[in-house]
C-alpha cells in the first residue's frame, strides 16, 4: 500500500554556489553526519550533496509535510544505504513521528529511494509504502 510519493529535481550548480558561499554552515544545518562524511569524500562533492538534498525534499513531499513543517526538519531525514548498497531514508524526530501517523496498524513502513545525477541536474524519488509486519 503506497502511503506517499515524492520527487525532486535540483540544479547541482545551485548547490555548488551554496557550498562555496556558506560551506559548513550549510552542510551542518541540512545534512546528517553520515551524509556529510559520505559526500565530503566524493570527487563530485556538490553532486553528492545535491542528490541527498533532492532526496530530503522528495521524502518531505512523500510524508505530506514539506520542510520545515509539522515538526519535520532537514536533519530528521537522512539518506543511508542498506548492506546491499540500496539507498533508503533514516527518519528521526519529527519525520519519524509523521511517518508513524501514516502507517496503519499491523503494518510497517518501507521507504524506497532512487537518486541520480547528470550534471547539471540531480534527482530523487521517494516512495513510502506500508507492508505487513514481518513481511516485505
Amino acid at each position: 500500500m503506497i502511503l506517499g510519493i515524492g520527487n525532486d529535481l535540483i540544479d547541482i550548480r545551485r548547490v555548488e554556489k551554496t557550498l562555496e558561499r556558506f560551506g559548513e554552515r550549510f552542510t551542518l544545518r541540512v545534512f546528517t553526519e553520515v551524509e556529510r562524511k559520505k559526500s565530503d569524500r566524493r570527487k563530485e562533492r556538490a553532486a553528492s550533496y545535491a542528490k541527498r538534498f533532492a532526496a530530503k525534499e522528495a521524502c518531505a513531499k512523500a510524508l505530506g509535510t514539506g520542510v520545515p513543517r509539522r515538526g519535520v526538519h532537514w536533519q530528521h531525514m537522512g539518506v543511508v544505504n542498506l548492506p546491499s548498497g540500496k539507498p533508503t531514508m533514516a527518519l528521526t524526530h519529527g519525520a519519524e513521528r509523521r511517518l508513524a501517523e501514516l502507517v496503519p496498524g499491523g503494518m510497517k513502513a518501507q521507504i524506497d529511494v532512487t537518486i541520480t545525477d547528470d550534471y547539471p541536474l540531480a534527482q530523487a524519488f521517494v516512495i513510502i509504502s506500508a507492508v505487513p509486519e514481518g513481511g516485505e
